[in-house]
């Protein structure tokens, strides 16, 4: 086996699940589409045997998957739309629109706001985070939209980084949620870890590096007899997906939030309400 090979045994919880689900959870850097592709090529095997995609998983069997070495990348620029709300020498802050990926991955070599930004500033973006991130400091998820602050110059991603490692950048959100919280302020205290059975989720868990979100309510409604609560958070930490995990923690989920929250959608949002 080489050194992109291993082998999962199938566990009770994912027994009648398909296969290429399981493995994008499970490979988080890999997106289904990918996954898909590995095993129609022969990279992905069920006990030695090809399968197809939609193969149903087995307790007791074994998966072999070998991702192959990846071609060298180029990234191409891309003339994208983006809006930009500030810029100078050093930085450009971008409002990324909801249903943007911010950086290529597998199975996102285009359309996403790096080959935006390559079109629009060229060369003149910080190589610190490699030729997939350049300028890239800091993420927000696919379907969360809001404001990103991204580097020219190697001198500014490191000062950057710096004042986000000490905290001393404040970082706002706004988000619907549902339910109607009754107090005017709040903070949620507790741990976040990338959960057990389900890998592409986070979860609390007392094992998990500390989170704090601080909640403030702005507004509420009511929409077909749903109460729904207009809140603002600000981070002291950065967890994956700490606000939308948080929130379902205490029983407020995002609205449109498929993953931490329900499945039942008052509005067609695709995704979480959620702007940074």
């Amino acid at each position: 086996m080489s050194d992109n090979s291993f082998i999962y045994n199938v566990s009770e919880y994912d027994d009648g699940e398909r296969v290429d689900k399981i493995l994008s959870a499970l490979i988080n850097d890999l997106s289904r589409t990918y996954i898909q592709k590995l095993i129609k090529d022969g990279n992905i095997l069920v006990n030695d045997r090809s399968v197809k995609a939609n193969y149903r998983l087995s307790e007791g069997e074994n998966v072999y998957i070998d991702i192959p070495e990846p071609d060298p990348l180029h990234i191409e620029p891309e003339n994208i739309d983006i809006d930009i709300v500030y810029e100078d020498d050093d930085i450009i802050i971008v409002n990324k629109e909801k249903g943007m990926v911010v950086h290529p991955a597998p199975g996102h070599y285009t359309g996403t706001l790096v080959n935006a930004l390559l079109y629009h500033c060229g060369d003149n973006l910080s190589g610190i985070n490699g030729i997939l991130r350049p300028g890239i400091v800091h993420r927000i998820d696919k379907d969360t939209s809001g404001l990103l602050v991204v580097c020219k110059n190697n001198i500014a991603h490191m000062k950057l980084s710096e004042q986000l490692a000490e905290h001393s950048i404040t970082r706002t959100y706004h988000a619907i949620v549902l339910g109607n919280i009754a107090e005017e302020d709040g903070t949620v205290d507790k741990p976040i870890k990338r959960d057990n059975i389900d890998r592409k989720k986070m979860s609390v868990d007392p094992t998990g590096k500390n989170a704090v979100t601080h909640y403030h309510v702005i507004d509420r409604y009511t929409f077909k007899d749903q109460p729904l609560t207009y809140i603002k958070c600000n981070l002291e930490t950065g967890r994956t997906h700490q606000i939308r995990v948080h929130m379902s923690y205490i029983k407020h989920p995002l609205l449109g939030d498929t993953v931490y929250g329900t499945n039942k959608q008052l509005f067609n949002t695709k995704g979480q309400i959620l702007h940074a």
